[in-house]
């Protein structure tokens, strides 16, 4: 298979990256499917804030109670506080 390098779009930043040839080969010396969706400095970001664990505030969408969560919370999606996570996915499996 030959890979050449090509532009994708950033989905946090916005920003066009360049996918190289040699992480397309990278890719798929490991068996990943997919190319990247966010840039290389959006890549280390998002992983230096796993490794710190940053938080985020929000607003529980159950109870309405502050909180914080360990990811971007999207404004398309409800959050919840750890309480109300933990009620509603218990309620989902043995419902």
């Amino acid at each position: 298979m030959v890979f050449k390098d090509i532009a994708l779009q950033c989905i946090e930043c916005g920003q066009e990256f360049v996918f190289t040839a040699g992480e397309q080969m990278f890719y798929a010396d490991k068996g990943l499917l997919n190319e990247p969706k966010r840039c290389p400095e959006c890549r280390a970001r998002r992983r230096q804030e796993r490794e710190q664990g940053v938080e985020y505030p929000i607003i529980c969408a159950e109870c309405g109670r502050e909180a914080t969560v360990p990811f971007v919370p999207r404004e398309d999606l409800p959050v919840y506080c750890d309480e109300c996570y933990r009620r509603i996915r218990a309620r989902e499996s043995s419902g």
